[in-house]
């Protein structure tokens, strides 16, 4: 495909995703009507879509429109690349930029420059500070790839000299000792052996970081009660835990099994749908539902769909998930998020301490995406004894 063609394929399926569709879903139901398009063709054309969510607001306010053609075309335009070379009017092109498009002055007030909703500027200004700014700017840019060296297996060295044999060149990531950065090659990674072989997986480095600070009890097992995909549960289990995964879709967790196999763990890590009455564990571990504002780099989609009334739903969800955790944990909680908000993170955490007995605040830490990983929030929480 050309550049032209490919700009015309992201376009309509922006249009598609600005309709209600799933980025996602979108970007697959395209590649199936188009098997003509190969692999570079499809991955240039996702670089287009997830550039244009990223950069929504500014680009539609260059582009004159909030379209996919006025995404793109204002993408084209914040690069300072001339619009008549994707905008042709060719076979398989969109129509050249019209005077009024190309009249666009661009985006007026700071949430359209920063690309994020009018309604969330004051919480995200009170919650981050003096940071909002660059935090924001760095939101709006691709999430780095960053990989986890499964310690159970080989130490972040040896796996990044596996790497570099298959051509994928990584650096160490300060935030965390298994974090390597990709640097070269991330395309090749799915299809590495080292990543088949289970030396390494695919995490965020504050994700990585935040699972790091989980307290490994040293009898019982941690329970990892919103397991997800099971990212955290296999790294606490290559740090030698023993985990009990569970999450309230249990076809979240259908890969857990196959992926602990690979990585060597299997033996450590049990897939559970329900929790039995009366059980309780040492640590339990709540990586909760949130407005995922720290992910919006790799989640793009999900700024634009957060509103006030949701994101009061899941302030609500997550306490009542501590409170299901105190029920639950004979010892310890690490609640995490990976969201910016302290509605979220803080004050979240201070709401539940003061209004449970018997439990404090050991520590908590909130990794910024100017750190070089997602915004993540952690805090682990503590029953006193004979509470």
């Amino acid at each position: 495909m050309t550049p032209p063609a490919r700009a015309a394929a992201a376009v309509e399926i922006l249009d598609r995703i600005l309709a209600g569709g799933p980025a996602e879903k979108e970007l697959t139901n395209w590649a199936r009507r188009s098997r003509f398009a190969g692999s570079k063709d499809r991955a240039a054309i996702r670089d287009i879509v997830f550039d244009g969510l990223r950069r929504r607001r500014s680009a539609a306010a260059r582009g004159g429109g909030e379209t996919g053609r006025g995404i793109v075309l204002g993408l084209l335009r914040e690069r300072g690349e001339a619009p008549s070379d994707w905008f042709t009017g060719g076979t398989y092109a969109l129509p050249p930029a019209t005077d009024e498009e190309l009249s666009a002055t661009g985006p007026v007030t700071e949430a359209e420059t920063l690309d994020v909703p009018d309604w969330l500027m004051t919480d995200l200004r009170r919650s981050l500070g003096e940071d909002y700014s660059p935090v924001l700017n760095e939101l709006r840019a691709r999430a780095p790839v960053t990989l986890r060296a499964n310690i159970a297996r080989m130490d972040r060295a040896a796996a990044q000299a596996r790497l570099s044999e298959e051509g994928i060149e990584t650096e160490p990531h300060p935030l965390c000792t298994t974090a390597l950065r990709v640097t070269e090659g991330a395309r090749k990674i799915r299809n590495s052996n080292a990543f088949i072989d289970g030396l390494v997986e695919l995490q965020d480095a504050a994700s990585q970081a935040a699972a790091a600070m989980i307290p490994v009890p040293e009898h019982g097992a941690i329970l990892d009660y919103c397991a997800g995909g099971g990212g955290k549960a296999l790294a606490l289990a290559a740090l030698g835990a023993t985990i009990v995964a569970h999450d309230a879709d249990p076809i979240r967790m259908r890969d857990i099994p196959e992926r602990a196999t690979r990585a060597k763990i299997g033996s450590k890590v049990t897939v559970v749908k329900r929790i039995l009455e009366g059980e309780r564990y040492p640590v339990v571990v709540l990586d909760v539902p949130c407005s995922g504002s720290g992910a919006w780099r790799r989640q793009p989609e999900a700024k634009w769909s957060l509103t006030p009334d949701r994101l009061d739903e899941l302030k609500d969800v997550q306490a009542g998930l501590l409170r299901r955790a105190a029920a639950l944990s004979s010892g310890a909680i690490a609640y995490l998020t990976c969201s910016l908000l302290r509605a979220e993170n803080e004050e979240q955490v201070a709401q539940f301490v003061g209004d449970t007995h018997g439990w404090t605040i050991r520590e908590e830490r909130r990794f910024s995406p100017l750190e070089g990983g997602d915004g993540f929030y952690a805090a682990i929480l503590v029953r006193e004894s004979g509470a």
